[in-house]
This record gives structure tokens, sequence and C-alpha cells, in this order.
């Protein structure tokens, strides 16, 4: 018999989730390793909590213990390695600060912090000792952070209404320590529901977007943040790799999923929806 050649083994960046668990399957990690596929980055996962929620809300939510993360993020950076990390849904204080130690003892770099701190509809989701956890000890080792309108109002201290007051409310953000600050716009109406805007000590862009009109955009700031990492993991610098990743969230919005009986999430494989309208919304 012919002896099969061997081909080798291909070579894949890597990235790292550090979030909760949605089981309805539009937010938490299991957007993100969608995410991570799509890029073709092989996604890791660090998981902080369990919830019970679908498209309608969220039902129960389970804490998991600090030990269990820290241990998750060692057992994935010591054999596999990762190029890109992002961190979502952290929900209590002990997790924050078991988490921003680890990323400083592992030395993570490329780190994606979504604050999760506040909704898009305004509602607080971390208590005062865990924002200021936040604040203090995760922040400053962010490369990228991307607090939406509400978040970056309380980080910023100011209130959030026009172009000008998302530029200032980068600028001071910026001031915590993150190498680079994406305040997003989806919380505000009109044409500044798909703009955000980023600093990074030196430069200040608008970027823009196509609004799409859909109901179903559960998982947008998660996606966000997951694709910003995952473009980092590919190699590119923070402000390409957050182009590409508003990119990315924009086309997965035209395929939202319009599944359940409320707020579906973005269509992440959109590539396999095209054509299948029984499974997409416009």
């Amino acid at each position: 018999m012919e002896k099969q050649q061997d081909i080798g083994t291909p070579k894949i960046s890597v990235a790292m989730t550090i979030a909760g668990s949605d089981s309805g399957g539009g937010a938490g990690i299991q957007a993100d390793l969608r995410t991570f596929a799509f890029h073709k980055v092989h996604g890791t996962s660090a998981i902080t909590c369990i919830t019970a929620q679908n498209t309608l809300g969220v039902e129960r939510v389970d804490a998991l213990p600090p030990e269990s993360v820290v241990a998750q993020m060692e057992a994935i950076v010591t054999d596999i390695g990762v190029q890109a990390a992002k961190t979502g849904m952290l929900l209590n204080q002990t997790i924050i600060a078991a988490v921003a130690a680890q990323v400083e003892a592992l030395n993570l770099t490329n780190l994606v912090v979504d604050p999760v701190m506040v909704s898009r509809t305004g509602a607080q989701l971390i208590d005062d000792a865990a924002i200021a956890t936040l604040r203090t000890a995760l922040i400053p080792h962010a490369t990228v952070l991307t607090p939406n309108r509400y978040e970056a109002q309380m980080l910023g201290n100011l209130e959030i209404q026009t172009l000008a007051d998302m530029q200032s409310a980068a600028q001071r953000i910026y001031q915590l320590g993150a190498k680079a600050v994406l305040v997003k716009g989806g919380g505000l109406q009109g044409d500044l529901r798909s703009v955000d805007v980023w600093f990074d000590g030196q430069q200040l862009e608008t970027l823009a977007a196509e609004t799409v009109e859909t109901t179903n955009t559960h998982g947008t700031g998660c996606t966000l943040s997951a694709a910003i990492a995952a473009n980092l993991a590919l190699g590119y610098e923070p402000l390409t790799a957050t182009r590409r990743a508003k990119e990315y969230v924009t086309t997965a919005l035209k395929y939202a999923l319009a599944i359940g009986k409320g707020q579906g999430p973005v269509g992440h494989f959109f590539p396999l929806l095209v054509n299948n309208s029984w499974s997409a919304s416009s």
C-alpha cells in the first residue's frame, strides 16, 4: 500500500472569550465562538456564569467560582496559547478581580474588554463595587475597550446625546488606561445609531456603518468585541481590526435570525443563510 503523504498540521490563530453562557445561543460565549469560527480563528472559552435565557429575556444567572474561571484561563494559555482574548459578562466583583489578576499573571496581550455594565436600554447589570473594580483593575489592561452609550456615560461621567459628546467621552475614558476606546452609538437615535467613536490617544475617528433595520439585534455587543479580538489574533492592528469587525456585524445584522418570540440574534454564519429566507430577516 502506498504511504499517504503527510500534509502537515495547519497553523491557526487562537482567541479566548472570558464571558457568560447564553442558553439561547444569541450572545455570550456562544456568539463569541461562532464569531471566532467565521474568522477562521480557533475559539477557546473561560465561562464566568451560566444564564437561563431566550429571546424574551434572562430568567436565571448562576456565577461560577472565581477559582474555576482562573483555572480555565490558565489551562488554555499554558497549553494552547492565545493571540487575543476578550471579556464579556464577568458578573461580580470577585470574578472581575480574579480575571484581572490572571490577565496580568498570564501576560495576556491583545485584550478586548466589553465592559457589560449597563444594557443598551440603560439597565445596570452589575453592582457599583464590581464597576469600580472593572474600572481600576481590568480596563487598564485593555487593548480596546468597547462601552455602549450608557456605559460610556458612566465611565466618562457625562451625558451623551451628540457626536461631540461621544468624542468627549472617548477622550475621557481613555484616561482610565485602555490603549484605545470605542464608544458605541447603538443606544442613540437617528443617524448616530450606527456610528462609533474611536480614540487611541492620537487618532480620534468617527466610524460609520450602514444602518440595518431589524428588531433582531441580540448579541451585537458580544459579536463586535469578539470580532475585534479575532482580527487582532489574525495580526491586524487595533483600528483596522475594529473597522473589519464593524463590517462583519453590519452584514450579520442583515441576516439576523427571526427565531423565538422576542429579540432574535444576529446571523453570525450569514454565508450559510444566503438564499435561505426561512431563517433570515432583513
